[in-house]
């Protein structure tokens, strides 16, 4: 009897092919001026609200055709990382085979990329925890004041354990799905604008931040602190590359991505997810340091809020134009997707 019990709760699971991760909304779900979750909400859309108990935002939106459900987490690794939790453990859903697209706004790097375009992640490091020495006390020899936690100096080798004790300091996501959403988008035309271009042109010297909007593949920095300049930008190109020993590109800068990769490899142990069904996008929303004859505090003080950032609405648009053509593909071909990742091998018979 036991046995039909637990059989019965299975078929009464609500399926999730995909899981799109939001980390804010700022008024409404619908109908007023978007957060990160608002568009996925009215084009895939997400008609149906689902409650979703022990999350910052309290509900979760659902489309029972293509079955991908919606999260707004809250921004911040807690906050992402409480949520996704909460998810994996609610007993309405079976996550076993389901794929996870955090579509997101950030800074972006101006060496990099321009405002407005995209990066796939390859891999996610960890910049919110260090040894930091106060700006005032950096010996000379130092390129910043930045140390692993598990050394004593910028450059310590060899480089630390990326997890350990002290912390998780790099992911590298799944190399074949990254390449496969990559090469599914990598054509799309992305929206531009004349309030983009004035933005780029005023970076002179910067050859990648004057390009139009476009998709690329770049690692991205995940740190709770929102730091912003020219220095503060070396860092984070310098602690990807230390982190990655030379392979990474540093393309973005955000909160969430430690917490949602934690929380998803922790529950990968218990076997509740597929840590090989998680993808990274990001769409930058801002620069993250000013142009030439620009000081930080300057840029700051411009873009203190997301509704702020000089690129906020394009990058919000082009998180769903690009993300939603990965997540419709996986959704309306699950037959191709459900057992076999996209853009691995093919299991071998026998």
């Amino acid at each position: 009897m036991a046995a039909c019990g637990s059989a019965g709760a299975r078929a009464a699971q609500i399926p999730v092919r995909v899981v799109v991760v939001t980390t804010f909304e700022i008024g409404k779900d619908t109908g007023d001026v978007p957060g990160e979750f608002q568009t996925w909400v009215e084009k895939l859309p997400l008609k149906q609200e689902l409650p979703a108990p022990g999350t910052w935002h309290g509900v979760m939106r659902y489309n029972p055709d293509l079955q991908v459900l919606g999260i707004a987490t809250g921004e911040g690794p807690e906050h992402m990382a409480s949520a996704i939790t909460a998810l994996v453990l609610d007993p309405r859903f079976d996550l076993r085979r389901t794929y996870f697209v955090l579509a997101g706004i950030a800074g972006i790097d101006p060496n990099f990329s321009s405002i407005g375009g995209a990066a796939w992640a390859p891999r996610v490091i960890n910049g919110g925890l260090s040894h930091a020495i106060d700006a005032r006390e950096i010996p000379s020899d130092w390129p910043d004041g930045y140390t692993p936690v598990q050394g004593s100096t910028p450059t310590d080798r060899p480089v630390p354990p990326l997890h350990s004790l002290s912390g998780d300091m790099e992911y590298t996501l799944n190399p074949a799905l990254v390449g496969w959403a990559y090469n599914l988008t990598r054509s799309l035309a992305l929206p531009d604008t004349p309030a983009l271009k004035a933005i780029r042109a005023r970076y002179v010297g910067y050859p990648q931040a004057q390009k139009p909007p476009a998709v690329l593949l770049g690692d991205t920095l995940s740190s709770e602190t929102f730091w912003v300049g020219e220095r503060m930008n070396r860092w984070a190109e310098r602690w990807v590359g230390y982190w990655t020993e030379g392979k990474g590109t540093f393309a973005t800068t955000a909160e969430e991505e430690i917490g949602l990769m934690q929380a998803l490899t922790l529950q990968a142990q218990a076997g509740r997810v597929d840590p090989q069904r998680v993808l990274v996008l990001r769409t930058g929303s801002n620069f993250d340091m000013p142009p030439p004859g620009e000081s930080a505090a300057e840029l700051l003080k411009s873009e203190a809020s997301e509704g702020g950032y000089s690129g906020y609405l394009p990058s919000v648009a082009a998180a769903y134009q690009v993300g939603s053509v990965v997540v419709r593909e996986l959704a309306l071909h699950w037959d191709r997707y459900a057992d076999h990742v996209p853009g691995a091998p093919p299991a071998r018979a026998g």
